[in-house]
């Protein structure tokens, strides 16, 4: 199987899909033509990454087979790349995003958080607003309200098709593909002291461009084992995270058992699957105006995102 990915970008304004084989990208109705020939009619997934995605557990093994032939075409220099000027956004609109907290036994413990032992617990899950999706080398804007914004690499689980009571065991059946995450939190925004509820995930994430996705959804087909996948993030070239999916406390196959018995996971939806140790709050670095974050699964992509304080009217 050619290893492939699937992104979105801003061609004059308007969105247009692409293919991805070696992080290049290259147009996909055009790719498409090139495959199928000029007169070909272009499927409506060709156009709609976000389309492809939620259609995945009917679409995935024909797109699988057109990125061969495609591959084919790319080793006979017979398709060019699009321009490298063009903007490249987030790959595809998620319908919900999941997040799976202290996932990692190091980032427990350099947030200072107890777990239970695994037997007597289950997944702690929190849910992140679809509206602060942003793509690659997009700006994550910094509010003033908060003094400590803070990074998270994560590999991203993207549902394929309906899910609703599925055992571990049976998971990688419903998973569509992955990206990369990095899920942007605000530490002092997460917690309150004004209600007797300790946390606030929702005011702590879910704020627009927390959340850098992509740069391109790589069907399941590409990676060989989402549990042994390098995860990264270096903070103005730094390295501050490095691991493994090895690590996770509740592997992917898990955190899908554990939703789905709550709910049915749609396709389309992502699963932010847990971040390795690393982030800022460990060692009481927070993000500020300027900083470029990269952050990066083996096999999936880098994302690139730059710090950009936000000026709200009147307080120049």
């Amino acid at each position: 199987m050619s290893n492939y990915g699937l992104a979105t970008y801003n061609n004059n304004g308007v969105q247009s899909a692409a293919i991805v084989f070696n992080d290049v990208l290259f147009d996909l109705p055009s790719v498409f033509k090139a495959v199928k020939g000029e007169t070909a009619e272009l499927p409506i997934w060709v156009n709609s990454i976000t389309l492809a995605v939620t259609q995945w557990h009917v679409l995935g093994e024909k797109i699988d087979a057109f990125a061969i032939e495609a591959a084919d075409l790319l080793e006979q220099n017979l398709i060019k790349p699009i321009d490298e000027t063009c903007q490249v956004l987030a790959p595809f609109k998620p319908g919900t995003i999941f997040g799976t907290a202290s996932n990692y036994h190091e980032h427990a413990a350099e947030m200072q958080t107890i777990l239970a032992a695994k037997p007597d617990s289950a997944p702690y899950v929190f849910m992140k607003a679809s509206s602060s999706i942003v793509g690659t080398n997009a700006n994550v804007i910094l509010p003033p309200e908060t003094k400590k914004l803070d990074w998270e690499v994560e590999l991203g689980v993207v549902i394929g098709k309906a899910a609703r009571r599925v055992k571990a065991a049976d998971a990688l059946d419903y998973i569509g593909g992955y990206t990369v995450v990095n899920d942007i939190s605000a530490r002092d925004l997460n917690h309150r002291t004004d209600y007797p509820f300790k946390h606030d995930w929702f005011r702590g994430k879910s704020w627009d461009t927390f959340c850098p996705m992509g740069p391109a959804f790589v069907p399941k087909s590409g990676l060989s084992d989402p549990h042994n996948v390098v995860l990264g993030l270096k903070l103005n070239g730094k390295q501050m995270q490095d691991g493994n999916t090895s690590e996770l406390i509740w592997d992917a196959f898990e955190q899908i058992e554990y939703l789905s018995s709550i709910l049915t996971l749609q396709p389309g939806d992502v699963i932010m699957t847990g971040t390795p140790a690393g982030v800022g709050k460990g060692i009481g670095l927070f993000l500020k105006d300027g900083d470029v974050l990269e952050a990066w699964a083996q096999g999936v992509g880098t994302i690139t995102n730059t710090i950009k304080a936000e000026v709200v009217a009147g307080e120049e």
